[in-house]
Order: C-alpha cells, then structure tokens, then sequence
C-alpha cells in the first residue's frame, strides 16, 4: 500500500505519494479548485486515493506557532472527517514552517518567484510526508 501526503490550502492541494515500501515521499502535483471548494478537493482525493491503492493519509495540519489550533487548523480538522467518511486512515502532521522551508530550498536552487509559486504546494505536501515516513522507520 501507498500513502499519499497532502497539503490543504484555500484553493490548491499539494499531493505526494509514497513508494510502495513507505520509505520515499515524491511530488505529483497540486489539485486546484475554486475558492474552500473542499467538496471538490475531497472527491479528487478519494478518487486519486482508490486509483493509487492508498488507505493513508497524512494531512498537514497547520497549527499556530505557539500550538494553538487556529482557522487553517480547523479546516484541516474537518477535512480529515470528511475523508474518514470514505474509510481512509487520516493522520494529522504538524506542518509549521513547512512552505517556507521549501521556499528556502527552492531560492537557494536558484527558482524562478513563477516556478516557486507553480511548485510549492506539492513539495510542502512531500516534506509533510516524508516527515510521517521517517518518523514512522
């Protein structure tokens, strides 16, 4: 089995996929809907999940620096029921300073700000699940 990674914004959703040993966490590529159309983002999601044989994921979950559980938060809270619905384990993973760690990385390999923009969201997806598959060794 895969698990895939995910990282949930207002519009996007980055998506990585785990080989099938659960070692390595790669980049495949971000879901855009319309503005909390997470409806839509939910059934992409379970569709992607049933074509990739995934029971997992693991789902950013964007707390506030002092670890209080703020809007974004909440939103990821309620995603996460809703994929349970569909009979996919969801694990929330801490993902604070996540995009900005991979903005980091990608200045520094000298990216373009457009191909940053165009890329970020499913890298933060592949750190938030490369995150989860190392903790879990």
């Amino acid at each position: 089995m895969k698990i895939i990674g995910l990282d949930l914004g207002s519009k996007t959703c980055g998506i990585a996929l785990s080989d099938k040993f659960e070692m390595l966490a790669s980049p495949m590529e971000i879901y855009r809907f319309q503005d909390e159309d997470y409806q839509s983002c939910l059934n992409y999601i379970t569709e992607y999940a049933k074509n990739n044989s995934v029971e997992t994921i693991v789902l950013g979950y964007p707390k506030n620096m002092n670890n209080s559980i703020g809007e974004r938060a909440k939103i990821s809270e309620n995603f996460k029921e809703m994929l349970e619905k569909f009979g996919l384990e969801v694990i929330l993973w801490d993902e604070r300073l996540t995009t900005k760690e991979v903005t980091r990385v990608m200045i520094t390999a000298d990216l373009s700000r457009k191909r940053r923009k165009k890329e970020v969201d499913k890298l933060a997806a592949t750190i938030i699940l490369q995150g989860y598959l190392d903790f879990k060794k």
